[in-house]
């Protein structure tokens, strides 16, 4: 027995309203605070009833995430992948220093921000963060960490997790807090640190 099919026209104006759902969330939180944003602003913005959106999505946090993911899904399927050029130390400084680059961009900013600020608060939303965007990107850092290892760079008992936390760590909270201004000799002082800045030298 075949199940049924949805039409193709439906399927595609579902795709149409989903992607301007998104489009106006991410679009609204470059003119007003995370706090103000609201399903019934989006939904005006997006030309949609806010029933559709509660279809879709419990929150406006899941909203938000979904909206992220939006911006990834040319290579959706594919898995992340980190430079590996043989190079660890060139390779973690261009990641960092790109990271840098997305982490001040104003478009970008106060929805990572807003993100950030719904995930500390929503047990839910933060477990389809770590399924569906921080693990895919944590592994993809885990495999070029183990690469290095595998050429002998890093030391064969060396936590990857606890490493990629040490490398990564430090910038998202200066980042997430403020503490500091955010930049190339930031990243690049971070990555010598966190790969042999530790011990003294010889």
């Amino acid at each position: 027995m075949m199940l049924p099919m949805t039409p193709p026209n439906t399927a595609r104006r579902r795709e149409t309203s989903r992607r301007a759902i998104l489009t106006a969330a991410f679009d609204l939180l470059q003119e007003v605070e995370y706090a103000k944003l609201s399903i019934e602003g989006i939904a005006a913005r997006a030309g949609v009833g806010k029933q559709t959106i509660y279809r879709w999505w419990p929150s406006k946090g899941a909203v938000v995430l979904d909206a992220f993911l939006m911006l990834s899904e040319g290579a959706e399927g594919e898995p992340i992948r980190l430079p590996d050029t043989g190079d660890l130390t060139a390779d973690l400084t261009e990641v960092l220093r790109a990271t840098v680059v997305e982490l001040t961009d104003p478009r970008y900013e106060q929805p990572m921000r807003a993100l950030a600020t719904e995930i500390a608060h929503d047990p839910d939303l933060a477990a389809t963060y770590a399924q569906r965007l921080d693990g895919p990107l944590r592994e993809a850092k885990r495999q070029r960490l183990r690469s290095a290892q595998l050429a002998g760079q890093l030391a064969d008992d060396l936590d990857l997790d606890v490493a990629v936390d040490l490398i990564w760590g430090p910038l998202f909270q200066r980042w997430l807090h403020r503490g500091g201004p955010l930049t190339t000799d930031y990243t690049d002082r971070l990555v010598a640190t966190a790969l042999d800045g530790l011990r003294p030298r010889r």
